[in-house]
């Protein structure tokens, strides 16, 4: 009797067992889940714990697919999600990426580079050919001569003087030497600066930086001076009805400058001078640079 009682009666009401499956489908269902996100792949959680007789296929389709989503969101997977079927496609798997990233990545790559300019050297003497003028009145072909060796023109002084319409009277401005620069080494590089009767503190700046980036790029520099200056030799050059000078080369960041001097005087055609100075003998004159 005592073991029919215990076949008979089972130890749980079959109540109990109705309402056990589905909590153990439950545990199933978490199980593979995990399993299968672990592995990395992407089959239908459903097809390995097909839902019980009775059940709804749609309720089921929707939690494997949200489960599914949660795998691959663990994963960092950033395709678009496949319902299945009769489920409600995720709204975050059918947005496109963000455009600002892409264009801030697209920025960055295709950002030219640039590169600062080279400093100019602290001094420089452009390679030159001194020559001394062939009369009292060609200072300015001569000087001109002077400058267009150091841009590879070899010219006579007379045809230099035919250019710049230079008579016994001398050369009239700086306009001329700056046209005739133009002209005969075939550039347009040249332009005229003129002065006023006491230089200003900006006048010699300007004076400074014009002669730094003008002998830097190659381009020699005809003054056209009056009066009286002293070169950092002590020997003092005067010239009260004007005369013509080339300048050649800087030193000490262009506070000095290298003079080739047609008039050769005291048999020195080439010396150096203060920008101050030059300045102070441009006075009333211009330049061409």
């Amino acid at each position: 009797m005592f073991v029919e009682d215990r076949v008979k009666k089972p130890p749980y009401h079959p109540r109990h067992l109705v309402s056990a499956r589905p909590r153990r489908r439950r545990m199933v269902l978490t199980a593979a889940v995990l399993f299968a996100a672990a592995l990395g792949t992407d089959f239908a959680i459903s097809q390995l714990n097909p839902p019980a007789a009775g059940e709804p296929q749609a309720v089921a389709a929707m939690d494997v697919n949200r489960v599914d989503e949660a795998a691959r969101a663990s994963r960092g997977d950033s395709r678009a999600l496949t319902a299945a079927p009769g489920a409600t496609p995720s709204a975050d798997a059918a947005t496109p990426a963000a455009p600002q990233a892409t264009a801030k990545a697209a920025s960055k790559t295709s950002a030219p580079a640039t590169s600062a300019p080279a400093p100019a050297p602290a001094a420089k003497t452009l390679k030159h050919e001194y020559q001394a003028q062939i009369n009292g009145y060609y200072c300015g072909p001569a000087a001109t001569r002077i400058a267009l060796t150091a841009l590879g023109v070899d010219l006579n002084q007379d045809s230099v003087a035919n250019t710049l319409g230079t008579t016994v009277n001398g050369t009239n401005s700086a306009d001329d030497i700056t046209r005739g620069l133009n002209k005969l080494a075939k550039t347009s590089h040249y332009r005229s600066t003129f002065f006023d009767s006491s230089p200003s503190s900006a006048q010699i700046q300007r004076l400074r930086e014009d002669v730094v980036s003008s002998i830097t790029a190659g381009f020699p520099i005809v003054a056209n001076i009056v009066g009286s200056a002293t070169d950092t030799s002590g020997n003092t050059r005067s010239f009260p009805g004007g005369h013509y000078i080339a300048v050649v080369g800087y030193a000490d960041q262009g506070r000095t400058v290298k003079i080739s001097d047609p008039a050769n005087v005291y048999g020195i055609g080439e010396y150096s001078l203060s920008t101050t100075d030059l300045a102070n003998w441009l006075a009333t004159r211009g330049y061409s640079s």
